[in-house]
């Protein structure tokens, strides 16, 4: 299992520096104060929503409970199995470069050299590197689940959490944990050897904040569900509040014993305070400037005067918002884009992505017969097996291959799509689209009704700007709670490029010159859905399907294997609205690219969000709560596995200005212009019927 906040995908180039900070993490930060407590990484990550407490098997609550037996008693402190650990994971992941860093030579040498002892070498070595990728990305689970057992309190000291952040707006009447959070009794977790008997059902505000210091919160994936789903019932300013709260209330009198409850909270919050920024600065920092100033002014004045661990929160947001700044400019320009992806081809989890490149010739099995009906059970189990094909990576560039320039693409006009393949344009069209995918967030998919987001094609009205939609009585989450509209820019995206679809077809002069448009984008868009994007697939069959492409003549002489791809598309579109998570089925999802279609997954997050959030005495439905933060949480899984194709930015800049060009084009204005999108009678035929008209009308007259 990878979260997103590990995995082996570290830069090549920093190296040295990362290990020298592991080597100082494992010498001296355990041996610290409690007071400046080893925070590394602190996101729980997706895999922690998604999974809850079947995230941590009982492989590793084994391996932690026999890590550095040899050393002491099975009692061994658990600050020398963070020491242990840190050095194995250190250890691990050199090797694991080292060993990349070998076979990126070796293919490179067969590929020169086409020698048989190279090419009997590569399947091995690539055999072991899969058992060493795994191996370090165990020992990160490992880690987290350290770090997840720290801190936490036993449920009946909840309300002591409560009352130790307590204001003068706070009700001070006693209250106990039955007050505040409803449980329901469940079978034992089975990979959860803890008191796993109750599971949280519902809770007040107060309560599910409260509930962040349990013991077990980690653990169960609750702080991840949290961060993703408490703008339904409080603000993103209650929240920053009451967690400031808890620390100005335990910081000075916290105890260097790591045991007391005081000590437990204090850390716990920054603990919570630190996952919060590294997993949403962007929705809730970002957009909120009087909410990060609070924060900083809190960490300036209160905390770094007594903790040195306040510098390190003040470096995270620096940093957060240096990669909020850069991910807004990336791609401003096509040089710096070759900068950036030049950079990024360096990192080992790209060069990992080089092993598969055999898989990527396996066939996407979604054929289906025309006209046929709903998809039956066993076909939905195909479709399953068959949507989990690898895409090749990083294949060459074909800048050489195309000699026309690029410089005015309204002089190039369509033929550039005619003469590039079905698989070119595939993967620069992916790229463009992964571009704008990994830049948004699980959160931005919650509360899209009130954004104007509806299904079929009245998803975003052209008409309607992000800045004037109007948040009507369909908000859910609460007036104050300040929502960042993302969402509105991906979906507008995927209405330019299914318009720019129908215009490109609509604008062709001649029947011949639409059979082949028509045939190159449904060929693209197989090649897309093979490729697991699934939203380009569904852009280009919107444009498709637009009433106006869909009379055109061209469709009738279109060959017949061709049209099937039609019919496939639309498979993979009932596909895809069946089931929320039909696309993490398995295992392969981890390690194949994967773009979802942000329309259908908005449509699944509304279908969850339908009903009330509230019982009857108030608590709010955690449970429902729960299976939102799951669905969302495979915004983050997709986006941990980019796709690796070589970018050819002449193409990409080609493609972009074609696409603005006709992003708010009426095609029925573009339609009415062109001959070719009518029927059109034979000259001959329709001279014969005006002369049998002339002779009959002459009859009469005789």
């Amino acid at each position: 299992l990878q979260s997103s906040s590990c995995g082996p995908g570290f830069a090549e180039g920093n190296t040295s520096s990362e290990e020298q900070a592991m080597v100082q993490i494992a010498g001296n930060s355990y041996l610290a104060s409690p007071n400046l407590p080893d925070f590394h990484g602190c996101s729980p990550g997706w895999s922690s929503a998604f999974y809850g407490a079947e995230c941590f098997d009982s492989e590793v609550h084994s391996y932690l409970k026999n890590l550095g037996k040899q050393k002491s008693s099975e009692s061994q402190n658990i600050d020398a199995k963070k020491v242990e650990l840190e050095q194995l994971l250190m250890m691990e992941t050199k090797n694991y470069r080292k060993t990349i860093k070998f076979y990126q030579k070796l293919l490179q040498k067969e590929r020169r050299i086409k020698g048989p002892e190279t090419k009997s070498m590569l399947p091995r070595l690539k055999g072991q590197l899969q058992e060493m990728k795994s191996k370090v990305q165990f020992l990160e689970l490992v880690k987290k689940y350290v770090q997840a057992k720290q801190w936490g309190v036993e449920s009946y000291v909840l309300p002591t959490v409560i009352h130790n952040g307590k204001t003068d707006t706070v009700d001070m009447a006693p209250m106990d944990e039955s007050s505040l959070l409803l449980y329901y009794n469940t079978e034992k977790h089975q990979c959860n050897n803890q008191n796993g008997v109750r599971v949280l059902q519902a809770g007040t505000p107060l309560g599910l904040m409260a509930y962040l210091y349990s013991r077990n919160a980690f653990l169960e994936g609750y702080v991840q569900q949290f961060l993703y789903t408490f703008r339904y019932f409080c603000t993103q300013e209650e929240f920053l509040r009451f967690l400031l709260d808890r620390i100005s209330s335990t910081l000075s009198s916290a105890s260097l014993d790591p045991s007391t409850s005081l000590t437990k909270i204090c850390n716990r919050s920054f603990y919570i305070l630190q996952a919060w920024i590294e997993d949403c600065y962007s929705v809730d920092f970002a957009t909120n400037t009087d909410l990060l100033g609070t924060l900083k002014e809190f960490i300036s004045s209160k905390v770094a005067s007594l903790n040195g661990y306040g510098e390190r929160l003040l470096s995270l947001l620096e940093d957060a918002s240096a990669r909020k700044s850069s991910s807004t400019d990336q791609c401003s320009s096509v040089d710096k884009c070759e900068e950036e992806s030049e950079e990024g081809r360096k990192t080992l989890h790209s060069l990992c992505k080089k092993l598969s490149e055999d898989a990527s010739r396996k066939n996407f099995y979604w054929k289906l017969s025309k006209g046929m009906g709903p998809i039956a059970q066993y076909q939905r189990e195909r479709l399953h097996t068959g949507s989990a094909v690898l895409p090749k990576p990083c294949c060459s560039s074909f800048t050489e291959e195309t000699s026309v320039s690029f410089a005015r693409a309204d002089e190039v006009g369509p033929f550039l799509l005619i003469e590039c393949s079905a698989q070119q344009l595939c993967w620069q069209l992916t790229l463009l689209q992964q571009e704008v995918f990994h830049k948004c967030h699980p959160v931005h998919f919650l509360n899209s009704r009130a954004l104007g987001v509806k299904d079929k094609c009245a998803a975003v009205p052209k008409a309607v700007s992000a800045d004037t939609v109007s948040l009507k009585v369909c908000n859910l989450f609460l007036s104050k709670c300040i929502q960042d509209q993302y969402l509105l820019q991906l979906l507008k995206n995927a209405d330019s490029i299914s318009t720019w679809v129908a215009a490109e077809i609509v604008t062709c002069h001649t029947t011949k010159r639409q059979v082949s448009l028509l045939s190159k984008f449904l060929l693209i868009a197989k090649c897309c859905y093979e490729q697991r994007n699934f939203a380009t697939a569904m852009q280009i069959l919107a444009g498709l399907e637009n009433l106006i492409v869909r009379q055109l003549p061209a469709w009738k002489i279109l060959p017949a294997k061709v049209a099937e791809i039609m019919e496939e598309l639309k498979a993979v579109e009932v596909f895809l609205k069946s089931d929320s998570l039909c696309l993490m089925e398995g295992d392969r999802f981890k390690t194949l690219p994967t773009i979802p279609s942000a329309h259908v997954l908005a449509m699944h997050v509304q279908q969850l969000e339908t009903g009330g959030f509230t019982m009857t005495n108030g608590a709010h439905k955690w449970t429902k709560l729960r299976n939102i933060a799951k669905v969302v949480s495979q915004v983050h899984a997709f986006q941990e596995n980019p796709y690796t194709y070589a970018p050819d930015f002449k193409l990409q800049s080609y493609l972009r200005q074609r696409i603005t060009r006709f992003k708010d084009a009426d095609i029925s204005a573009l339609a009415a212009d062109n001959c070719a999108n009518f029927h059109q009678i034979p000259a001959e035929k329709h001279s014969r019927k005006i002369q049998d008209t002339l002779r009959r009308m002459k009859a009469t007259f005789q």
